[in-house]
């Protein structure tokens, strides 16, 4: 999935967040969606934007969601792959 398509629509995630009370709290609800609703290729595409360009394009707030939440939302590796 292009990348930009993937940047609006966390963007858009995030927007809706925003209006929630507590920071984070919504920076857990964007995590949580994320993990929820986007397939694991559309969320390590996300993550591997964010380590190649900073995260360019997207709010600070999705940004600091995927930061804080990333452990618990990054996609399994491949079967097969490379377990260390």
């Amino acid at each position: 999935m292009n990348i930009d398509n993937l940047v609006t629509m966390a963007n858009q995630i995030g927007t809706f967040f925003e209006s929630y009370p507590d920071p984070q709290e919504g920076r857990t609800e964007i995590a949580n969606h994320l993990q929820r609703f986007w397939a694991p290729r559309m969320r390590s595409r996300l993550f591997s934007h964010l380590d190649e360009t900073e995260g360019e394009g997207l709010k600070p707030m999705v940004i600091e969601a995927l930061l804080e939440h990333r452990r618990d939302h990054m996609p399994p590796p491949p079967p097969g792959g490379d377990a260390g």
